[in-house]
C-alpha cells in the first residue's frame, strides 16, 4: 500500500512530540523524555534507549501491598452475580480475567440480554488510568465500581438490593468483618473490588526491555517501537500504561465517524459528561498493554483485528497510510506489550 506521510522521514523524538501538539494537543508532562538510569541499568543503556524513544515509557510498577484477605474478597465479589438484579451478570461477565479481561464482543451484554453501547474497556492495568470509562466519567476505581451495578442495561440493580443479598450470607459478612471495622457496606464492596483491580498488573517483555534486557524484544518489535515513536503514536500512548493518561479526539486527521456512518450515543465521548461541544468524539486514550489480546477495538468495537486497528489509528490520528511492513513492525511491538497474571501469560 502506498504510504502517505504527513511529516518528513527520519523523525526524531522531539519532532514526534511537537507534531502531536500541533495536531491535537495530546501531550502532557508524562509524555516528555525521562532522564536518569533505572536501577541496574547503565548510563550507556539509557542513552541508547532514549535514542530509540523508549524514554517515553515507564516500566510497570510493582503490585501494591494490600491485605490479601481484602484482595481475595474483592476477587470473589468481582465474580459474584448477586451484584446484578437477576443474578445473571457479574463484573467478570464483561471483563473475563481468563480471556485478558475482555468478553470479545463488539458491545457487552447485560441482564436480560441487553446489548450495551460500547466495547468493554480493559480491566487489566486499569489502576494506571487517570480516569475510568471511555468518557472518563469516573475519577477512581471505586467510583467506576459504582456504575455497572446501577446501570439499567448492565447489572440493573441498586445498592439496597445488593446489600440485602450479601448481608443474608453469613460467610461473606464474616469476611467483610475481618477486614472492615464496619462490616459489609456498599462502600466496602466498592473498596474490595477496587483493591482486587489494583492487583491486575501484567508485566510484559517490554517491561523487561525497559529495565535493560536487550533480548526481550525481537528485532522486528524493536523496529516497530522505533516506528511507533517516529510516527507520533507515542504522543498519546506512553507512560506506565502506554496510554490511559489523557483524553484525545478520535479523528484528528480525518472524520472517522463520517466515514463509518450510523452515529450512536456512545460516539459522543466526553461530551456526554461535560456537555461541551469541544468534547464531542473525545475519549480517554486507552492503554495499549495487552492490546494484542483485546479485539475487537475502539469504543465502538468495529475494528476486528490489530493490524486493522493500527491502520485506523495511522489514518485518522496521524494522517498516514502505512505499508504492510510498517503495520507488521508496529504490531510486533504491540505484541510485546502482552503480559502475564498469576504466573500465566494472557
Amino acid at each position: 500500500m502506498h504510504r502517505r506521510p504527513i511529516f518528513g522521514g527520519g523523525l526524531i523524538w522531539v519532532s514526534s512530540i511537537l507534531s502531536a501538539v500541533l495536531l491535537g494537543g495530546c501531550v502532557d508532562e508524562s509524555a516528555l523524555p525521562l532522564s536518569g538510569a533505572s536501577p541496574g541499568v547503565g548510563a550507556e543503556g539509557v542513552a541508547e534507549r532514549e535514542t530509540e524513544g523508549a524514554s517515553a515509557f515507564t516500566a510497570l510498577p510493582p503490585v501494591p501491598k494490600q491485605d490479601p484477605r481484602l484482595v481475595a474478597l474483592g476477587d470473589d465479589l468481582f465474580h459474584d452475580k448477586r451484584l446484578s438484579d437477576d443474578d445473571t451478570v457479574s463484573c467478570s461477565t464483561c471483563h473475563d480475567i481468563s480471556t485478558a479481561g475482555m468478553d470479545g464482543r463488539v458491545a457487552s451484554v447485560g441482564i436480560r440480554q441487553q446489548v450495551g453501547g460500547s466495547n468493554a474497556p480493559m480491566v487489566f492495568n486499569s489502576s494506571l488510568n487517570f480516569v475510568q470509562f471511555w468518557d472518563g466519567r469516573a475519577a477512581t476505581l471505586e467510583a467506576q465500581v459504582n456504575v455497572p451495578p446501577n446501570a439499567a442495561g448492565e447489572m440493573g440493580s441498586n445498592w439496597q438490593q445488593i446489600m440485602l443479598k450479601l448481608n443474608s450470607d453469613a460467610a461473606i459478612v464474616a469476611r467483610f468483618e475481618a477486614v472492615f471495622s464496619d462490616g459489609a457496606t456498599e462502600a466496602n464492596v466498592r473498596s474490595a473490588i477496587a483493591a482486587f483491580e489494583r492487583e491486575l498488573l501484567t508485566p510484559s517483555p517490554f517491561d523487561r526491555y525497559l529495565k535493560g534486557d536487550r533480548t526481550a524484544l525481537s528485532a522486528v518489535a524493536q523496529r516497530g517501537l522505533k516506528r511507533f515513536v517516529d510516527y507520533g503514536c507515542v504522543a498519546c500512548h506512553q507512560g506506565r500504561g502506554i496510554g490511559g493518561n489523557k483524553h484525545q479526539k478520535f479523528g484528528v486527521m480525518g472524520d472517522y465517524f463520517a466515514d463509518r456512518g450510523n452515529l450512536k450515543e456512545a460516539d459522543d465521548g466526553r461530551f456526554a459528561v461535560t456537555k461541551r461541544e469541544s468534547d464531542r468524539h473525545v475519549f480517554k486514550v486507552p492503554s495499549l498493554r495487552n492490546v494484542a489480546r483485546t479485539a475487537p477495538y475502539f469504543h465502538d468495537g468495529m475494528t476486528p483485528n490489530l493490524p486493522a486497528a493500527v491502520r485506523v489509528m495511522a489514518r485518522y490520528q496521524l494522517g498516514r497510510d502505512l505499508s504492510v511492513e510498517e503495520v507488521d513492525d508496529i504490531v510486533a511491538f504491540l505484541e510485546s506489550l502482552t503480559g502475564g497474571f498469576r504466573g500465566k501469560s494472557l
